[in-house]
């Protein structure tokens, strides 16, 4: 009694609260794969609404029977309960006590801070008074659901079903469903992913009292208690976030700020994007003791489509996307733009040279390990990456020469011009790297790499479609082939043996830049390109770690994967042919001499273009 009456003088004394303000969900861009996949969803911080009627009932019954039996029948608190708290609190001088319904829960979520003092416990039950009176109670359900904190950096109830399970919430299973009601006692304490063990005990209390409140039966509730579902530590799009937050700004850029839910269609395959990420982290973890910290892999096609772009380990913990914005020395994954500008000035892989000491400009290179190779081939120079070759090399075709060939191939950084530059002290990121070397695995043409396929509204309305601009030929014949031929003794007798998979028609070449502070494996099959980069964000050395080394491993262990998924053609000598359909994957077939489909590439500054740019808005 006492305790009632302490609320009505509370309640008296509230001043005159406005009207309830509308409830709106900011605009929501979601992303996904080439196949459909989900990807993430940027902008409004809440998952879409829930429609309760849409749910299985066990779902919305899991958190009425945990947090609230009584909703259906109470007009927005529960008086007993109440009176309870409210004596509990005022004995000790502070609101210490919860008995909440879901209805003031849900007026707290949308209006109030999570204060504890009476007088914003008197505002909450004011407004859950509101909210009963304007709102049916599957309406306030519904926002309930929509609000809530799950954890992990889910709000919402769909939010929640992707970040833990991977499914839409129409999909959970009973367990599932109690899982998540489990949470609101404390999202952290109870968190699914980082606290199984409370998480479990609690859920056992959920399915109990769904039982007792005849949500589900006794046979349901065993099944239930014996189930284990895969629960995912991180956001099972963990590693695309870095590919997520490459486009999300160009999104903005083509069609400004969303106005309402866009969904962005992108060339990225998440089957490759998660194998990607499994072999950097993979390879890193085995070479920590040596100093590998951090990773990036790029995978591009011929016609520019990003396939893979992995920015780093752990996008969690370093969200710092070094596939686009880490600048780093490329090492002797440079070279082949050298040998490139030889052969296009008329020598050829079986042109004589001479691995010795040489000296430009008082500059004087030396080989990895002090090794010498003394007369040998440009062929066997490239193999072997041998550095003394390379210098004089680039300084007999001419150094602008080369820096013209490597910004013709894709290349978009400044490069110096100083001798050393034969050996790829010039800074560039993994993307144009791979943008670079497109044009070896295409048959010759320059490509821009893109991330967007399409965006549309949720209704189909077609904002913007990518329009693939005719490819330019920037490599010919005899040279391109020479090369292409060169570099695939990288991979069969030279510094990237460790890349090779058998069966494959594959060439590339490894990188290592002075005391290990950058490590490299630059490859690419017919249509289909794979740079891995490896080091240390504060550019601090490696112990021992070379090109061939771990960079070369995680290609292997990734492209191993990829080329079972991808279309496998040899690299071809000509153009490509017409542009497949975005989506559409061919099925996997061995390598052969034929002419290839080109596969990704990427770009470091691709930016989709305005739509009014290019051409109208049309129906998919």
């Amino acid at each position: 009694m006492i305790g009632l009456l302490a609320t009505v003088s509370i309640l008296g004394q509230a001043p005159e609260l406005p009207a309830l303000p509308p409830i709106t969900r900011a605009p929501q861009v979601t992303y996904v794969d080439r196949n459909g996949a989900v990807l993430g969803v940027r902008g409004g911080k809440f998952a879409p609404p829930v429609n309760v009627d849409r749910l299985p009932a066990y779902v919305p019954a899991a958190f009425i029977a945990i947090e609230d039996r009584r909703f259906y029948e109470h007009d927005g608190f529960d008086a007993v309960g109440m009176a309870r708290a409210l004596m509990t609190d005022l004995a000790k001088g502070r609101a210490t006590q919860g008995a909440s319904t879901i209805t003031q829960q849900t007026a707290k979520l949308l209006f109030l801070s999570s204060e504890k003092t009476v007088e914003r416990k008197a505002t909450e039950l004011v407004y859950a008074i509101q909210l009963e009176r304007s709102y049916s109670k599957k309406q306030i359900l519904g926002l309930y659901l929509s609000r809530a904190n799950f954890g992990g950096g889910a709000y919402g109830l769909e939010a929640a079903a992707l970040r833990y399970f991977n499914k839409p919430a129409s999909k959970l299973t009973i367990r599932e469903a109690a899982m998540l009601a489990a949470v609101m006692k404390s999202p952290t304490n109870y968190n699914p992913a980082t606290e199984p063990d409370k998480n479990s005990e609690r859920t056992e209390l959920v399915l109990a009292a769904m039982a007792e409140t005849g949500a589900i039966t006794p046979e349901q509730r065993a099944k239930a208690s014996a189930a284990t579902p895969k629960v995912w530590k991180a956001a099972a799009q963990g590693p695309a976030q870095y590919f997520l937050d490459w486009i999300d700004d160009q999104v903005q850029h083509t069609v400004g700020a969303p106005r309402q839910d866009l969904v962005v269609e992108t060339t990225l395959d998440l089957n490759l994007e998660d194998a990607a990420s499994d072999a950097v982290r993979a390879t890193t973890a085995r070479f920590k003791a040596q100093g590998v910290q951090q990773a990036a892999v790029v995978s591009v096609d011929g016609f520019g489509r990003v396939w893979t772009l992995v920015g780093g380990t752990d996008f969690t913990t370093a969200p710092f996307n070094r596939a686009v914005d880490a600048h780093r020395q490329a090492g002797s994954a440079w070279k082949p733009f050298v040998y490139l500008t030889a052969l296009e000035q008329g020598r050829t892989p079986d042109t004589p040279v001479v691995d010795e000491p040489v000296t430009i400009n008082g500059w004087s290179p030396r080989n990895f390990d002090d090794e010498s190779f003394g007369a040998t081939t440009l062929q066997k120079a490239l193999a072997h990456s041998i550095n003394t070759v390379a210098a004089r090399l680039a300084d007999e075709i001419g150094r602008p020469n080369v820096a013209n060939t490597a910004h013709r191939l894709g290349i978009v950084s400044q490069i110096n011009l100083d001798p050393a530059m034969a050996l790829g002290t010039s800074l560039v990121t993994p993307l144009e790297m791979a943008q670079a070397y497109a044009p070896l695995s295409n048959g010759g043409y320059r490509v821009q790499a893109y991330g967007i396929e399409r965006i549309r509204t949720n209704g189909g309305q077609v904002l913007y479609q990518h329009r693939q601009a005719p490819l330019t030929s920037v490599v010919a014949n005899p040279p391109l082939s020479e090369l292409v031929g060169m570099m695939r003794t990288v991979l069969t007798e030279g510094t990237g043996t460790k890349a090779a998979v058998p069966g494959f028609d594959l060439a590339g070449k490894t990188g290592t830049t002075s005391d290990s502070k950058d490590a490299w494996f630059c490859g690419f099959t017919g249509g289909f390109t794979t740079v891995v980069w490896m080091g240390k964000d504060d550019n601090t050395p490696m112990r021992r770690i070379t090109g061939g080394i771990a960079p070369a491993e995680a290609w292997h262990a990734y492209m191993a994967h990829a080329l079972k998924r991808i279309p496998t053609l040899a690299i071809p000598q000509g153009p490509p042919p017409p542009l497949p359909a975005a989506g559409v994957m061919p099925a996997a077939t061995p390598a052969t001499p034929a002419p290839a489909q080109p596969g990704p590439t990427v770009a470091p500054t691709a930016v989709a273009q305005p739509v009014a740019a290019q051409f109208k808005p049309s129906a998919r």
